[in-house]
């Protein structure tokens, strides 16, 4: 199995979000995080100018070996261009690594850590009222921490 493809896509909710998709010979796709937030651009660049005409034909199997590749083959390192980059390959080739062994990643990395976490939900409401019906059905929802969000009664927004 070899890669194949390499694509990045910046989206949402303007151009903040960047994420890289490995496609392999055999058709396994996997998925990367590259986000830098103020500096997508120059990460979008670094991995469809620099980094994907690498991956082209490596064995994705080899995620350490690639990583090293990356971070000691360029001149210029460690910047976070260049790690966030790094990571989106790193991410994608775990992601691929799993899928291949028919697992989670967690499980490949040693397995759960813990049973459980803590977890907020989010009460917004334009007017008290409507504020207070969106909290009390939080803590219908079992939520034990609300993050509570209200608008200035009178404006229109905020």
């Amino acid at each position: 199995m070899k890669i194949e493809k390499a694509e990045v896509v910046v989206t949402s909710p303007d151009r903040n979000f960047v994420t890289l998709k490995l496609t392999t010979s055999d058709g396994v796709t996997g998925l990367g995080d590259g986000t830098l937030n103020g500096r997508e651009l120059a990460v979008v660049s670094y991995l469809r100018d620099h980094v994907a005409p690498l991956l082209i034909g490596l064995d994705p199997a080899r995620i350490e070996d690639t990583w090293q590749f990356l971070y000691r083959g360029g001149y210029w390192r460690r910047g976070p261009v260049t790690m966030a980059a790094i990571a989106a390959v790193d991410m994608a080739l775990w992601d691929i690594k799993g899928k291949v062994a028919g697992m989670p990643v967690y499980q490949l990395l040693g397995g759960a850590s813990r049973t459980g976490l803590m977890a907020y939900g989010h009460a917004s409401g334009k007017e008290l009222p409507e504020l207070f019906d969106s909290i009390r059905h939080h803590q219908e929802l079992g939520y034990k921490s609300i993050r509570v969000q209200t608008g200035v009664p009178g404006l229109k927004s905020i």
